[in-house]
């Protein structure tokens, strides 16, 4: 079967393309936790300076961080993340716990993150309608592109 020259529309897809980059969601991490300076975002990372540069300023152009001047002389930025990048905190979370619990055999995790219940969170995503923890079972996916099933596109 050849390969179909228009794939599946797809918001994931979309959103990969934001920040599916290489470190770009390592950049969320740290401004996320408050770490939004440049030196910083190099030491944390480990990213080479010039990468790092281009990630910062395809998250702040897509409306994801936000760029705010802290020292005049010599001009020095943080970013920080808008609401729309406040919306991936919990991606983030959900990639680590994931990581914590598949790719750390010996159960010890790099970093805990503590709810204000005090407890170490545990994410789960839960449905806003019913309340409902989200399982694979539960979910029925309705295609909603025009010429796409489930399986893949209609023929034509």
């Amino acid at each position: 079967m050849a390969a179909r020259k228009d794939p599946r529309p797809c918001s994931i897809a979309d959103t990969l393309a934001l920040v599916g980059e290489k470190y770009s969601l390592l950049v969320l991490r740290e401004v996320c936790l408050g770490n939004g300076r440049f030196d910083q975002l190099v030491r944390n990372i480990g990213a080479p300076r010039d990468i790092l540069a281009t990630r910062l300023r395809r998250l702040v152009d897509a409306g994801i961080l936000a760029k705010h001047l802290y020292s005049e002389r010599p001009q020095r930025f943080e970013y920080r993340p808008t609401p729309a990048g406040l919306e991936l905190e919990p991606v983030l979370m959900t990639l680590m716990a994931w990581g914590d619990r598949h790719l750390r055999a010996d159960g010890d995790r790099p970093m805990v993150l503590e709810h204000s219940c005090g407890r170490p969170l545990d994410p789960a995503v839960t449905c806003r309608a019913c309340g409902d923890e989200v399982r694979h079972e539960d979910l029925t996916a309705r295609p909603q592109a025009p010429g796409w099933t489930v399986t893949g596109p209609t023929a034509a």
